[in-house]
This record gives structure tokens, sequence and C-alpha cells, in this order.
């Protein structure tokens, strides 16, 4: 018998009626619900008249031209905020990551070839900076990213630091990010086998080198997934930028609705903006994890042993006897 058919049965004819039939009264039921509790409220209220959905549908409306206007600065001002907010927390996170994993090796070095004040010096200033990561980490990952944009935008200009309010937005989300970023990485090389490191250590790499040539290439990978829904979390947080009146797409969405009253309409479209550019995002990552699988198992082909010199000459004259 077979592992497939101990674990799963292929469902025979009756079974396959009752999952369509089955199906289809689950589709039916909820055509229904949609009807009857969103479809006729919304219609018995005119939320489905030309007068609110025309300005973003109807291009004679005399509102439409300046209403995709406004919207397209504010997607514009969005994907501007959320690219360097991605970029920044990249780096920032794999920078974060690579000091953490340092200063975790460190910690087991003992600097007995050092004289003693610098041996106990340097393993007081590794635990510093140890403890210092950690807080950072615990801190602004349990901060909400609203109240980090908050300090950012607040903060600075106490201190003589005045920023366009795109740079407060992008500083807020990468500090929240970049940490998130950080600790994804740092579980993703921590997980891997610990032959790695100890076979790099083997042959005379150092404990940065390591990480930086090994390890982390790996983490990325590994990570790849939750690394791109980090991605899309700092897409959508850019609608925070509303607390510190950075014109995004949410907060142009709102003086649209204070002009034209009409709420479901313009949330609906912005909705539909931030799923494609979500999904695109979503397919983007299925792509390059393709790729990388595919050159994973490229790269673990063995490769073939090339013919003697006997038979490749044989093959040239066209086997034994070939060439009377």
């Amino acid at each position: 018998m077979s592992q497939q058919t101990v674990l799963y049965d292929v469902p025979g004819p009756r079974q396959r009626r009752i999952t369509l039939v089955s199906s289809l009264v689950a589709i039916v039921l909820v055509a229904v619900g949609v009807y009857f509790l969103i479809y006729r409220p919304l219609n018995d209220k005119g939320q489905f008249s030309m007068e609110l959905w025309g300005p973003l549908i109807d291009p004679s409306n005399e509102n439409f031209s300046l209403v995709w206007k406004r919207l397209g600065t504010g997607f514009k001002n969005t994907l501007i905020a959320a690219a360097l907010a991605i970029l920044s927390s990249l780096v920032v996170g794999t920078l974060l990551a690579m000091l953490r994993i340092q200063l975790k090796s460190l910690t087991r070095r003992r600097f007995t070839g050092l004289a003693a004040p610098a041996s106990y010096l340097l393993r007081g200033l590794n635990t510093v900076l140890s403890v210092v990561t950690r807080v950072f980490v615990e801190v602004f990952r349990g901060l909400p990213v609203v109240i980090t944009i908050f300090f950012v935008a607040r903060g600075f200009p106490e201190f003589g630091l005045y920023l366009d309010n795109l740079w407060y937005l992008v500083i807020g989300l990468t500090i929240y990010n970049s940490v998130v970023i950080g600790e994804i990485l740092r579980s993703g090389m921590e997980g891997l086998p610990g032959g790695q490191a100890e076979s790099a250590a083997a042959i005379g790499l150092s404990p940065l080198q390591t990480t930086r040539m090994i390890l982390l290439p790996q983490a990325f990978r590994i990570m790849l997934p939750a690394l791109i829904s980090q991605l899309v979390v700092v897409l959508k947080d850019t609608s925070l930028g509303f607390i510190i009146s950075y014109e995004e797409t949410l907060n142009i969405g709102k003086q649209i609705i204070g002009a034209l009253g009409n709420p479901i309409q313009v949330y609906v479209v912005i909705a539909v903006l931030f799923i494609a550019v979500n999904y695109s995002l979503s397919k983007l990552a299925q792509y390059v994890q393709r790729r990388l699988a595919r050159g994973r198992k490229t790269a673990g082909t063995p490769a073939q042993n090339p013919p003697p010199a006997a038979l490749m000459s044989q093959a040239e004259g066209g086997g034994v006897g070939g060439g009377v």
C-alpha cells in the first residue's frame, strides 16, 4: 500500500458530488447574505448613486480630474515614503542583526591573549553593548508605530532638527521596522546549523566574515516570506502620516471626503489601490522565492563526468570502425 493511499484517500464520485453541492450551496448563501446585508442597505441609502460615485468613476464629472489628481499626489507620496522606509529599514535592520550576532559570538570569547585590564574592558564593553541593543529592540518593538512617529516629529525640532514631514514619517517607520527586520534576520541566522559557523572558523574566517558571507545570505533566503510581509506592513503604516499632516493617500482621501461627503466610495477606491500594490509585492516575493529555489537546485546538481578521450574519439568518428 502506497504512502499516499495511507495518508490521503482520493474522494470517490459520491464524495465529489457532495463537495460540489456543498460549495454551490455555500456560494448561494454568501451571495444572498451580501445582497440582503450589504447591497440592499447601501442601495436604500443611495450609496450606489452616480452623485457619490461620479467624481471617482465618471470622467465627465466636473470633479473627476481634480479628485484623481489629488489621489495621484497622495499615492505618489505614499510610495515615496514607503520606498525610503523600506530601504532604510532593510539596511538598518541588517546591520542591527549582524551587530547582535557579533556581540553574542564575542560573549563566548575570553580575550586570553590580551592583558587582564584590556580583557576585562573588552568583555565589559561587549556586555554593555549587548544590553543597550537588547533594550533598544525591546523598547521600539513594543511601542506602537504611531507613538514612535509622533515622538520623532515632536522630539527632533526640540533639538533643532527641522525636517520635512516626509522624513519624520520615514524615520519613525524605520526605527520600528528595522528592529522587527533585524530580529527576523537574527532568528534566521541563529536557526542555521551550528556546523556552518564552526566550519567557517576552521578555514580561518573571522566571525564578521562568517556572518556576512555565509549566515546572512542564507537567512535572507529562508526568512524571505517574513521579510516581504513586513515590507507590506511598512507600506500600510505610511497611512499613519496623518498625525503629522503628511499628505499621503488616506490623508488626502479625508480631504476629498470632507469636500464631497462620500466616505464609502473614496475608501473603496483607496482600498483597491493598496490591495493592488500589496498583491504585487506578494507576487514579487513568490517570483524571487522560485528563482532562489531554482538556483539552489541547479547549484546542487552534480556535474556529469566528461567521457573518456577514447569514447569521445569514437563518438566523433561515428563509433567503432566508423572511420573505415
